[in-house]
């Protein structure tokens, strides 16, 4: 290789924001121009390239091994030329699977699922790295590795305390993960953040928290396996985007199904037009908590040590989610009086303003879906809840309620370990915000939340 070039110190130009080319040539010396959206360093020996589509590029290969490589950085805009020699290609294994993953995350964004796939991962040696002399008219160029400096990784690290410290100190679920996301703006101004929880009892993830849209967005879900953020929980790796096009937005699921036989969908929050997108897994061992996702307009705004970085911040989060659901089983203790130790004073319902208007609120028992005046407001053991805590209300002027009391009742469904309470009542309280602010749960204290109605309610089940 060139004196001071390493694979490594180019790998801006590997994240395909622009386009690279490939040439080859067959037996007789025929040569052959490909052009190629995405190249994977090994390690500072080796590169991989994707075998999808490159029919020719793969028969000149086979009788011919040699390959030479063009890439450019998308700051500098200075051309390198890399020498091949094509080793084998990869069907299975580590780095088949890593190439697969983003491919197959793409495939479900674009329609073309069993048909844009990875067939192979084509591994070549690097024989040599070339600066490309007078490419540019500039007099300078910038070597590789001279921008990187020890003052933004020492921030970084001052960062992380910052970031950790504020979800140490947060007292609850929702006030963790909306200083998780706001400190990871502040500090290091990621603006643009979501975070979705797995609901394992219904087999996705439920957006809880975003930062930077101009909604929330709580609510929206994804499959597990759908597009970006559903192939990162599956396979529980994470994924980075660069220059991603217009048929890498974030696709929303449209459901069609009428009122009565399914529900709107919540849209899930995202840029219109983002170029850089990191989605990570949140685990505890093999066990998984959500998704962090983190996006931007700038193609480079994400780069190698960012994975790193994340998913130390990703495995605080995690932690810190697992600690909150581990200590509101002690902590969601009713009162206790002579009505024995399960027991909740009731208390008269708040009079609505008289000049309210009526919400009419309309359960699809069989669906478990709740529409408020013809608009979509919750489903599924969210649903539930709601329902039993308007029931409740309106059959006996309860208002005060126990997360502890709500936990037991079996007709909720609510699975018997790591029943995701928390998230369900914060999925509730957004969502009546939205769409029916006349409603409100309000936390009392540790463990207890109050239903508020600041207008006359209407029930009807179908």
């Amino acid at each position: 290789m060139t004196a001071g070039i390493r694979l490594s110190d180019l790998s801006r130009c590997f994240q395909g924001i622009v386009p690279s080319f490939i040439a080859t040539a067959d037996a007789h010396g025929v040569p052959n121009v490909a052009y190629l959206s995405q190249i994977y360093l090994v390690d500072d020996d080796h590169v991989a390239l994707s075998r999808q589509f490159f029919n020719k590029t793969q028969r000149n290969l086979e009788e011919h091994p040699l390959a030479c490589l063009e890439v450019l950085d998308p700051l500098t805009f200075q051309a390198y030329r890399l020498r091949l020699t094509f080793l084998r290609s990869e069907k299975s294994g580590p780095l088949f699977d890593s190439m697969a993953m983003r491919i197959d995350a793409i495939a479900a964004h674009t329609g073309m699922t069993g048909i844009f796939k990875l067939i192979g991962a084509d591994v070549f040696a690097v024989r040599s790295v070339e600066l490309v002399e007078g490419f540019l008219s500039a007099t300078t160029v910038e070597a590789p590795g001279d921008t990187a400096t020890l003052q933004g990784r020492r921030s970084e690290v001052r960062g992380l305390q910052w970031v950790s410290e504020r979800i140490n100190r947060a007292g609850d679920l929702e006030s963790l993960l909306a200083a998780a996301l706001e400190a990871l703006e502040e500090y290091f101004n990621f603006s643009h953040t979501i975070f979705l929880l797995h609901d394992q009892a219904a087999g996705r993830l439920v957006t809880l928290a975003s930062r930077g849209y101009g909604q929330s967005g709580v609510g929206a879900e994804v499959q597990i396996g759908q597009g970006l953020i559903g192939a990162v929980a599956r396979e529980r790796r994470l994924l980075r985007f660069k220059n991603l096009d217009s048929d890498l937005r974030y696709g929303r699921t449209i459901r069609r199904e009428s009122p009565g036989e399914g529900c709107d969908e919540i849209p899930l929050p995202g840029l219109s037009d983002p170029q850089s997108v990191m989605a990570i897994p949140l685990t505890i061992g093999d066990r998984l908590i959500g998704v962090l996702v983190a996006e931007d307009r700038d193609p480079l705004r994400f780069d190698e040590w960012h994975e790193a970085y994340l998913g130390v911040i990703a495995n605080q989060i995690a932690l810190g989610i697992d600690r909150m659901t581990e200590r509101a089983a002690p902590d969601d203790i009713a009162e206790t009086d002579d009505a024995g130790p399960h027991a909740t004073r009731a208390s008269a319902p708040l009079p609505p303003a008289a000049s309210a208007k009526k919400r009419t609120f309309l359960y699809y028992k069989n669906d478990e879906a709740i529409f408020v005046d013809g608009e979509y407001l919750i489903r599924n053991i969210p649903a539930r809840i709601l329902w039993k805590l308007l029931g409740e209300s309106q059959r006996t002027g309860r208002t005060e309620f126990t997360n502890r009391e709500v936990r037991l009742d079996a007709a909720l469904g609510l699975p018997p370990v790591k029943d995701n309470f928390e998230s369900r009542l914060i999925l509730l309280r957004h969502r009546l915000q939205e769409k029916c602010p006349e409603v409100k749960i309000v936390s009392t204290g540790r463990g207890r939340f109050s239903l508020r109605a600041e207008a006359p309610i209407e029930m009807v089940e179908r």
